[in-house]
């Protein structure tokens, strides 16, 4: 079922990263991890819809999503960048293959945080964000998506790496079978992976060889 919300307020979380709050339907419910295909109620636009993950808290009165815009003008993020409030979008019911299944590591490429941020955000909340650890890798440090509010929720577990600005303070290591040899302490945990298709399939298949049951490894599909 299709829901036409009008956008709430958008603003920059990053140089190319924006948060969205939009209405939230009457008896619209979601899990934490979990997106909606979304599309722009103007011509032409209505029907080209786009997967992206809500990043607030189910009980909140509306929905917030974070969104990196691309400059690609056939893109559908380079037509939601203009977009202000009393624009109209288009959200289809909720889904998803990403949900918290237990205390483990969640590891980020970009964008792919996203699914990550309503699950920590309802941790930290209800006080359970426990020894979770995220791994989340960049390319440059101006990248990271809402760095303060991870530290704050995640405290050491946070780790950042940056891998294509060499003035950087953060971890320059990539995020393969070196890096997750050195810094997991156990593969029996549970694993979230999301990122670049790329980037998902090799830590995936990685983290296998490494020990990780693959029941315990969750990926969007």
């Amino acid at each position: 079922m299709d829901h036409t919300v009008k956008i709430i307020s958008a603003s920059n979380v990053t140089h190319n990263v924006k948060r969205f709050v939009v209405e939230k339907p009457k008896g619209f419910q979601f899990t934490p991890g979990h997106a909606t295909d979304l599309s722009i109620n103007k011509k032409g636009w209505e029907d080209n819809k786009h997967p992206f993950t809500f990043t607030g808290l189910n009980d909140e009165p509306h929905l917030e999503f974070t969104i990196k815009i691309y400059t690609n003008p056939e893109g559908v993020t380079y037509h939601l960048n203009p977009l202000s409030a009393g624009d109209e979008l288009i959200i289809s019911d909720p889904w998803g293959a990403i949900e918290y299944k237990g205390a483990g590591y969640f590891i980020a490429g970009g964008a792919g945080i996203t699914p990550f941020i309503a699950i920590l955000r309802q941790l930290y909340k209800d006080g359970k964000i426990g020894d979770n650890v995220l791994f989340f890798s960049n390319k440059t440090d101006q990248d990271i998506i809402l760095k303060n509010e991870l530290e704050v929720m995640l405290g050491d577990n946070a780790h950042f790496t940056v891998t294509s600005q060499t003035d950087s303070n953060y971890d320059k290591r990539r995020i393969d079978a070196d890096f997750l040899k050195a810094e997991v302490t156990d593969f029996k945990k549970h694993f979230y992976v999301c990122g670049p298709d790329e980037m998902v399939i090799e830590i995936s298949k990685t983290l296998e060889k490494l020990g990780a049951i693959p029941d315990s490894v969750v990926f969007e599909k």
